[in-house]
């Protein structure tokens, strides 16, 4: 099951533009009762310091080292390392385990999930943007003048 280098940062895209949704999806389904100006703004800084601080490198780290791949075809669960998995299966599992157990009340949820959401759906959207770039870039000149034997 290998693809194409490329095909890597569209799979690391829909992942995380998935999970990003649907963890927005709940936080925004508990939000009516708390909309308020400070949890709005609370959601924005929860956004913005998971945005710079974790997803925005982390999309920036994972779009390099695919990039860098001097092989054509991976193993298509290569978009992440074995460490971004990890830290995947512990957010999943700190996420449900939190929600199941009832200890974040209500207007957590909605705040810090809308948050949360927001900047996995938008790390999601890079890598996608990274795809499109990666993949609809044009041939650089050197390379076609190669492939004509000039």
């Amino acid at each position: 099951m290998k693809v194409k280098r490329n095909t890597l940062l569209l799979l690391a895209c829909l992942v995380w533009s998935a999970a990003g949704f649907n963890i927005l999806r709940i936080g925004l389904m508990a939000y009516p009762a708390y909309l308020t100006v400070l949890n709005t703004l609370l959601s924005v800084l929860v956004f913005a310091v998971f945005q710079r601080f974790i997803f925005g490198k982390l999309v920036k780290k994972h779009t390099a080292r695919i990039q860098a791949y001097l092989e054509e075809r991976h193993f298509f669960l290569k978009f992440f390392d074995k460490k971004a998995f990890a830290i995947m299966a512990v957010m999943m599992t700190g996420g449900i385990g939190l929600r199941a157990s009832g200890l974040a009340p209500e207007r957590f949820i909605a705040v810090f999930y809308t948050g949360l959401g927001a900047a996995l759906l938008l790390a999601g959207l890079l890598f996608g943007k990274n795809f499109g770039k990666a993949t609809f870039a044009p041939v650089p000149a050197q390379n076609n003048m190669e492939e004509k034997g000039v």
